[in-house]
């Protein structure tokens, strides 16, 4: 057993084979199945979610240690979500290297920071019983994809989905962190509230193309955000225009100007845009993204100057 499993060990839990369905420790996986599929488990079940509901929403608590967190979201999967949460991370770290960073994935089904930051294996303990981040480029990192195999699927309902956020949340050792920006999964369902709800969020960063249909799933999340009292920040417009490498003639494949038009209307600024640049998946397949590697590239410039963007309308950290 790895030291990180200890962590899922807390209410009878294991994981069983990197992220399998998880069954209570000293009983047959045929007994959980047959407990799932019972008319008695569903009625506790439902029973169990309206003692939580009934308890209203959670008092907001900060992660120790962290001065200010950071959201990247999109209302839709594809847009380039987790590029620009790693590459912003790495560009606010550039623009001022006084500042500490840190990068978590709650994406729990599809973590994409273990491969775009190039780290792997289980993260240590310390004496506190607290994960401890991996590091690489000088960022701290945690993400689900250190906890199970590269290749396992996580097969679990919602309830196992919170209990594994809030371990992200509250059992990392995080040191001091200036930044803590994190890489939320595409949607508006029970993470990003649970996110939203128990830690307090300075601002939220909508990445989109300018699609019309990847606009209108963006504006629900910018919707969501403000709902729940957390500030946004602004928009980034991703995958903007593609430059024929040749000709140089530019083509925008996903329409133009989306952004622009959906931040009027939610009387937002857009932060930057990114262009459709090949070397911006090359270098994120790679585990080498382009604001450390090509640091000088317009593609790692356009980062940097969305990183300036957003902590210009950060507010204040507090005292």
């Amino acid at each position: 057993m790895g030291t990180w499993q200890h962590l899922f060990l807390c209410g009878g839990l294991l994981l069983r084979g990197g992220g399998r369905i998880p069954a209570p420790l000293g009983r047959s996986r045929s007994l959980v199945c047959r407990r799932q599929l019972s008319g008695a488990d569903s009625e506790n079940l439902k029973q169990r979610r309206t003692q939580i509901m009934s308890r209203g929403l959670p008092k907001q608590k900060p992660i120790e240690g962290v001065k200010q967190v950071i959201v990247v979201a999109s209302g839709k999967g594809g847009v380039g979500k987790s590029t620009t949460a790693v590459n912003l991370a790495l560009a606010l770290s550039a623009n001022d290297s006084s500042k500490a960073i840190g990068l978590l994935d709650v994406d729990v089904y599809g973590p994409s920071i273990p491969k775009m930051m190039n780290l792997k294996g289980n993260p240590e303990l310390s004496q506190n019983n607290l994960m401890r981040p991996l590091f690489n480029y000088g960022i701290a990192c945690m993400s689900m994809g250190f906890l199970v195999e590269e290749t396992a699927p996580v097969v679990w309902r919602g309830l196992m989905v919170m209990s594994a956020i809030e371990k992200l949340l509250r059992q990392v050792d995080w040191g001091q962190l200036d930044y803590l920006v994190v890489d939320m999964p595409p949607g508006t369902g029970d993470v990003q509230l649970s996110v939203s709800q128990n830690i307090p969020i300075s601002g939220a960063v909508i990445v989109s193309t300018p699609q019309d249909i990847a606009l209108m799933d963006a504006h629900k999340g910018a919707e969501m955000f403000r709902k729940v009292h957390v500030p946004v920040l602004g928009l980034v417009q991703n995958m903007s225009v593609f430059q024929c490498p040749n000709c140089k003639h530019k083509t925008h494949i996903f329409g133009a100007d989306g952004a622009k038009k959906l931040a009027q209307t939610l009387d937002l600024d857009v932060l930057g845009e990114i262009p459709l640049y090949p070397s911006i998946r090359e270098t994120s397949d790679t585990g080498q993204p382009v604001v450390f590697s090509q640091p000088e590239s317009d593609e790692a410039k356009a980062y940097l100057r969305i990183a300036m963007e957003v902590v210009r309308r950060l507010p204040p950290p507090p005292e």
